[in-house]
């Protein structure tokens, strides 16, 4: 762990493709040279579409600081893993939440509120927030 405190977030998807391209996105509108830890968690370990306990589980080791992590997830059985990696308690760092947001808004209101040094509370209420953007 070091010592710049940001929360991390963890993007998980069905598809590898979507997690990646979803975490590019979002550093590129917060700035691209932010410091937040963000990591994909897409697919399985083979490659194909689904979703994976142990890609999420490294993704989110990977981003720790100490700060929290944020996860955000796609679709509804990745919602179930990652809530299951939170019921067994070790899978997960301490202070890891699954966030309920809409995943592409969500995933860059988060990482955005998080390049601000903001704490994990805010990152969760800025990217539930999403929900509220309109589009007409």
């Amino acid at each position: 762990m070091s010592d710049d405190k940001t929360v991390g977030i963890v993007l998980v998807s069905h598809s590898a493709e979507v997690a990646s391209s979803v975490a590019e996105l979002a550093k590129g509108l917060a700035g691209g040279g932010t410091s937040v830890h963000v990591a994909p968690a897409g697919g399985t370990e083979g490659g194909g579409l689904g979703t994976s306990a142990e890609l999420i589980a490294a993704a989110a080791a990977s981003v720790d600081r100490g700060a929290g992590v944020a996860v955000l997830t796609d679709l509804g059985s990745a919602v179930l893993t990652v809530k299951a990696l939170l019921a067994e308690g070790d899978e997960l760092p301490d202070n890891t939440r699954l966030v309920d947001a809409p995943f592409v808004e969500g995933a860059v209101a988060a990482v955005v509120t998080a390049a601000t040094g903001a704490d994990l509370a805010a990152v969760e209420a800025a990217a539930a927030d999403a929900y509220t953007y309109r589009k007409v």
